[in-house]
């Protein structure tokens, strides 16, 4: 009897982690991709890791996406400009910190 209900929860589990996954691809799926032109990646100079965005054309030049949603404008590299605002942000806040 232990070893059905065992079976029959763990039955239960998989499909509601199948459920699941099927759900957020297809939310993911929803979202709008327009206007994305490409996608920047970047490392850190200090070894904090990689990170890539998509970059889509904006008002003023092209513009990349943070991991929060939020469009940035490139300056003059989206490379360096996502690398500055994400995985090497305090590093770029403490150089530009005036003494």
């Amino acid at each position: 009897m232990m070893f059905r209900r065992t079976l029959v929860a763990s039955a239960l589990a998989v499909a509601g982690g199948l459920a699941m996954t099927a759900m957020s691809v297809v939310t993911a799926d929803a979202q709008p991709r327009r206007g994305v032109v490409g996608y920047v990646q970047t490392c850190s100079q200090y070894g904090n890791g990689c990170t890539s965005a998509p970059v889509r054309r904006g008002r003023h030049g092209y513009e990349y996406r943070l991991p929060g949603g939020t469009w940035v404008e490139c300056r003059r590299n989206c490379g360096m400009a996502l690398r500055e605002d994400t995985v090497d942000f305090w590093e770029t806040q403490r150089e530009n910190q005036r003494d």
